[in-house]
């Protein structure tokens, strides 16, 4: 194919910024999942349920995550007061911190991208994303059809 597609410069852009965050979570020894995972914790704890989807990822990966993170001490799990089946994420002491170091380089990620493109080029971005979005929930190229 001649020109770039969208999925292909999606792909290739979120591949190297996956490749800066590791980078940069390595630094503080961790990594982009985790880093994504603190922020993803509410502070009064976040259903186990809605992490997942929330960072889109298949549960026995989380699971995985999950359980790497709680042996480093820096979540810690309860039972869901208002749901006794669900068990909610914490952040420890610890995580709290790591949380702020993982902010911290979000932050100053989108500061240099934001200055280097300007509010008009932002908004274009967050329209083509957008629209982007919704083609893809609803996208379908072959529909099949029922022999009767």
């Amino acid at each position: 194919m001649k020109n770039e597609t969208f999925d292909s410069a999606l792909r290739s852009t979120w591949n190297l910024v996956s490749k800066m965050y590791n980078k940069e979570a390595s630094k503080f020894d961790s990594t982009m999942a985790t880093g994504f995972a603190l922020l993803s914790i509410d502070s009064k704890g976040t259903p186990s349920t809605t992490l997942g989807p929330k960072m889109g990822m298949e549960p026995t990966s989380l699971s995985r995550l999950l359980n790497t993170m709680e042996e480093r001490n820096m979540i810690y799990r309860s039972q869901n007061p208002d749901d006794g089946r669900s068990i909610l994420i914490h952040l420890t002491a610890f995580g709290k911190e790591k949380r702020d170091d993982s902010k911290a380089v979000v932050l100053h990620f989108n500061k240099v991208v934001e200055k280097s493109l300007g509010p008009e080029k932002i908004s274009a971005f967050y329209e083509v994303m957008n629209c982007i979005k919704e083609h893809a929930k609803s996208f379908e190229h072959f529909t099949p059809t029922l022999k009767t």
